[in-house]
C-alpha cells in the first residue's frame, strides 16, 4: 500500500475541496477552464502527495482532461 485511501481524501479534502468547494472559481484561478483547474490542483497536491503522477477532472462521462506536472505544456 502507497497511501491509506483515508489519508489521500484528508489530503484532497483539505488542499482542493476545501479552498473551491461553494466557491466562485473565477476569485480563485484565473481562467478557470477544466484544463487550469486540473493545473490548480496539480500545484495544490503535489506537495501533499509525493509519487503523484497525474490529476485527471471530469466534466461529465466523456469528457476530461488530464494533468500529468506542473507544466501542462510539457511533453
Amino acid at each position: 500500500m502507497v497511501l491509506d485511501f483515508e489519508d489521500l481524501d484528508r489530503i484532497v479534502s483539505a488542499h482542493v475541496l476545501d479552498r473551491l468547494d461553494h466557491y466562485h472559481l473565477n476569485d480563485i484561478i484565473e481562467n478557470p477552464t477544466a484544463e487550469w483547474i486540473a493545473v490548480w490542483i496539480w500545484r495544490a497536491l503535489a506537495p501533499h502527495l509525493a509519487g503523484l503522477r497525474r490529476v485527471e477532472l471530469f466534466e461529465m462521462d466523456g469528457a476530461s482532461v488530464i494533468c500529468r506536472g506542473e507544466d501542462p505544456d510539457a511533453r
